[in-house]
């Protein structure tokens, strides 16, 4: 969806299950991670990323910082998690106070929250949607962006600077633009900003339109490794 012309895209799924929300099944999910690096290593591949955030946030930030050494040293190139991408794009545009928009139940929202905290931001409110935050992980899936347009325009606060939607399973990447019009206000999500630092990363400064403030500027990333 947007990635330039002449980049090509290669993935392989980790473990999973219908738990989206415990402990054991992110442990299940980044226990794969290694293997997984393995697998796309052959294809001659220059950059390699996990797309997906409570894995990347559930163990604080040295667990996100573990992701990256762990599939860069499997797959030796340079590694990209999602957590530290929505941090580090919040960060390029200044944003310090957010509103969150999730899919989630409250054991996946309380565990983002700490997280983003001791990332330095003020994490304004954490919201699931209850019209899909049933803890079940392919729901999601089926929601429509302009449903996810609606609920994370409703649950921004005036004094956030951004609002941040979660999850890689959500299709809110579809739905940025909306938001931004509404709210007027930075929109970062999970796959946009993993999308963002991964090209950044071999120095790609360029997307396909109409996916918000962040692909469409390209800013510089923090980390060049």
């Amino acid at each position: 969806m947007t990635v330039p012309d002449g980049v090509t895209v290669h993935s392989h799924h980790v473990w999973n299950s219908t738990d989206a929300s415990s402990d054991g099944a992110m442990d299940l999910m980044n226990s794969d991670l290694a293997n997984g690096a393995r697998h796309l290593k052959p294809l001659g591949i220059e950059v390699i990323c996990m797309a997906g955030t409570t894995n990347s946030f559930y163990k604080g930030l040295s667990g996100s910082d573990w992701m990256e050494q762990e599939m860069s040293k499997a797959a030796g190139v340079p590694a990209v998690a999602s957590s530290p991408s929505v941090a580090q794009a919040l960060r390029c545009y200044g944003a310090k106070r957010i509103s969150v928009a999730t899919p989630y139940v409250q054991w996946n929202n309380d565990r983002l929250q700490e997280y983003f905290t001791a990332a330095g931001f003020e994490v304004l409110n954490v919201e699931g949607d209850p019209r899909v935050a049933d803890g079940h992980s392919q729901h999601m899936n089926d929601q429509d962006p302009s449903e996810i347009a609606e609920f994370a325009s409703k649950i921004c606060r005036d004094e956030a600077d951004a609002v941040f939607c979660a999850c890689s399973a959500w299709r809110a990447v579809e739905a940025i633009a909306e938001i931004e019009r509404r709210t007027g206000k930075l929109v970062v999500t999970t796959n946009q900003s993993t999308i963002w630092r991964t090209l950044k990363k071999i120095g790609i400064g360029r997307t396909r339109p109409g996916f918000g403030r962040l692909l469409a500027d390209m800013p510089p990333i923090e980390d060049r490794a």
